[in-house]
């Protein structure tokens, strides 16, 4: 199987959303200022829906594999680590230097993002020349 690293990595964020979400509504139910319990609100979903973008990625890829699907898939997989898990650690933690790592996470997420336009870019125009290729 291709990607076989990928897969398990996203189904471990998946696996892992699912507890943050559930650590976040029961554990930490009232134990987090309401400026905190959102930013760990946040991380967890970020963290679900770049969880369900990897999978999508992985999907896409095994039918067609294009180069930026990789980038997309390395980038988002660095954003939600450092994004959500800079905002977990900063609501675990109250420590706000934890909210600098954030926008490092964040610009890794939009990097993904303009990864994958890219490569859905050079799919339609491969798609549209003539001899099938650039």
């Amino acid at each position: 199987m291709q990607d076989r690293g990928w897969w398990f990595g996203a189904a471990l964020s998946g696996a892992l959303v699912v507890v943050a979400g559930a650590f976040g509504a029961h554990a930490l139910d009232g134990q987090l200022t309401p400026r905190l319990a959102a930013a760990f609100e946040t991380g967890v979903r970020y963290q679900a829906w770049h969880t369900l973008a990897l999978l999508a990625v992985l999907a896409w890829r095994a039918a067609r594999p294009l180069a930026g699907q990789r980038l997309a898939l390395g980038l988002w997989a660095a954003g939600m680590g450092l994004f959500s898990g800079s905002l977990y650690a900063l609501a675990l933690t109250g420590m706000g230097r934890w909210g600098m790592v954030t926008p490092l996470g964040g610009v890794l997420l939009i990097g993904g993002w303009l990864a994958l336009a890219a490569a859905a870019w050079r799919a339609r125009h491969d798609a549209q020349s003539p001899s099938g290729s650039a």
